[in-house]
């Protein structure tokens, strides 16, 4: 399947910001360093019938210091982005420093038409979410259930558990050796339900040039319409190689319930 959205007939792209063609310019003189930026997210909602999901990932750039903001629009049935999207911004030369708010209001302007179109207007329910601040958590497990419709704290079926394995990959589109010491790094995400394991994605061995350098993956979260018990979505945090160390961008995988 494609992951993370790939457009209809072309090569699949995961997530990352437009530091790819300085990252080429700066493949023989990076230095190793220990700190990226680390984009944040907002769940932009489903569409009515579930099979559309939007969500928006957003920081300052590290190296640059720009704000930005990438507004993502994927089908789910068929894990592409929507054509058109996603959409962009990033504050631009002349301006750097054009507040993040800006920014992402710009974004969202540019992508209302088809969130609209596609009426993209239900909330994502977060059923699991490991946050930034979690302790004893390594991103490699992520229990969720569906919650019950009362109560304190319950939930109305049996628990399921997406198991996230990092491993490394011969290729990608750069020298990840060069610029890392380290092979690049893929990711297979497997969901046990009642017992029963399921392969939801594997990489193969050439990662394609847009994951960039990865560093590694953590689940980060699971979701589903509201009001819906069907169209959930993993949320992956991958970390591609950047100017200051590796910084946080996010995938989005159907768990194709």
């Amino acid at each position: 399947m494609r992951r993370h959205g790939a457009r209809k007939g072309s090569v699949r792209p995961a997530i990352l910001l437009s530091w790819i063609g300085a990252l080429l310019a700066a493949l023989l003189v990076v230095t190793p360093t220990t700190a990226g930026d680390r984009a944040l997210i907002d769940f932009l909602g489903y569409s009515a019938d579930g099979d559309h999901f939007a969500f928006e990932e957003y920081g300052i750039q590290d190296g640059s210091g720009f704000a930005y903001s990438i507004i993502y629009i994927v089908q789910l049935s068929s894990d592409s982005w929507v054509k058109g999207t996603p959409y962009r911004v990033q504050a631009p030369e002349d301006k750097p420093d054009m507040p993040l708010a800006q920014v992402r209001a710009e974004a969202r302007q540019r992508a209302q038409a088809d969130l609209e179109s596609l009426h993209i207007d239900n909330p994502a329910q977060i059923l699991a979410l490991i946050g930034d601040g979690a302790v004893e958590e390594d991103g490699t497990t992520l229990a969720f259930a569906e919650p019950a419709c009362c109560g304190i704290a319950t939930v109305s079926e049996a628990t399921q558990t997406l198991r996230l394995e990092n491993f490394p990959v011969a290729e990608a589109g750069f020298d990840c050796v060069a610029l890392t010491g380290d092979k690049p790094l893929g990711y297979a995400l497997a969901l046990d339900k009642d017992g029963t394991v399921s392969e939801l994605h594997r990489d193969g061995q050439k990662l394609p040039m847009s994951r960039g350098c990865p560093m590694g993956y953590r689940l980060f979260a699971v979701l589903q319409p509201f009001n819906q018990s069907a169209h959930r979505v993993a949320i992956v945090s991958t970390f591609p190689f950047g100017f200051e160390g590796p910084s946080r961008r996010f995938l989005a995988v159907p768990l194709g319930d």
